[in-house]
């Protein structure tokens, strides 16, 4: 049952949303994922068909892309989430040896802080006092308000899983008709025709799930990613037809 506003923001309410921490966000490695991995499988596809070159080839440089292409991008998103956690790890450190040699600086730095936020004379000095009678805290306040850090870190391996999911899943879209094809032959009279449609459906369908997650109207996102992705399309199908006397 969904609460309404005002149940939500009851005491019992509020405590009991605050006491599940936060996790972070894996929608963008999501739709990074699923959005390259259409993009650029449905590059083949218009490439080759362009070109000329038959279905059979279709489906080898689709698939080769799929997984080889996929598994890039995915190894490049963990190691990018690794070193921001490893960044945020130094960042840690560095401000607990702050805090041990220098406290009297640290604790300025928090005054000024919280004097820019509006707190002043007794206010601000409780505010200081507060926050650093517990050393997390205060470590954990300095990494949010002085270097930006969020409270919560990516998984590198979650990042890199949501990416490969998504561009292998989503990715297989644009090749789905022309392996129906090959087990039936003859059962789709213009199989790029269809791939060209499931590839703008998937297009659109990643654009409405995300303008969802962001409060966008998902038509407006569906568009969007539509217009973006078709362009990438158009490109590889052009290139492709300007080779064909080359393949």
């Amino acid at each position: 049952m969904t609460l309404s506003l005002g149940e939500q923001h009851t005491p019992p309410a509020i405590r009991d949303r605050l006491d599940r921490r936060p996790s972070a966000s894996y929608l963008r490695d999501f739709i990074y994922g699923a959005i390259d991995g259409t993009v650029t499988t449905f590059a083949v596809v218009a490439g080759v068909a362009g070109a000329g070159l038959s279905d059979t080839i279709v489906i080898v440089l689709g698939f080769a892309n799929l997984f080889a292409d996929g598994f890039s991008m995915a190894v490049s998103n963990f190691l990018g989430a690794r070193a921001e956690t490893q960044q945020r790890e130094r960042a840690w450190r560095r401000e607990e040896q702050h805090i041990e040699m220098v406290p009297d600086g640290e604790r300025e730095e928090l005054r000024q802080l919280f004097a820019a936020k509006g707190f002043a004379g007794a206010d601000l000095a409780r505010v200081v006092e507060v926050l650093t009678s517990d050393r997390r805290v205060w470590l954990q306040t300095m990494m949010t308000e002085e270097l930006g850090y969020g409270s919560e870190s990516t998984n590198p391996v979650r990042a890199a899983t949501a990416t490969l999911v998504a561009f292998v899943v989503v990715g297989f879209l644009p090749l789905a008709v022309f392996v129906y094809d090959l087990a039936l032959p003859g059962d789709v009279a213009q199989p790029f025709l269809w791939s060209a449609a499931m590839t703008a459906g998937a297009f659109f369908a990643v654009g409405a799930a995300k303008g969802r997650f962001v409060d966008h109207a998902w038509w407006r996102s569906g568009l969007e990613t539509l217009a973006v992705g078709g362009i990438a399309a158009v490109l590889a199908y052009v290139v492709g037809v300007a080779l064909e006397g080359v393949a």
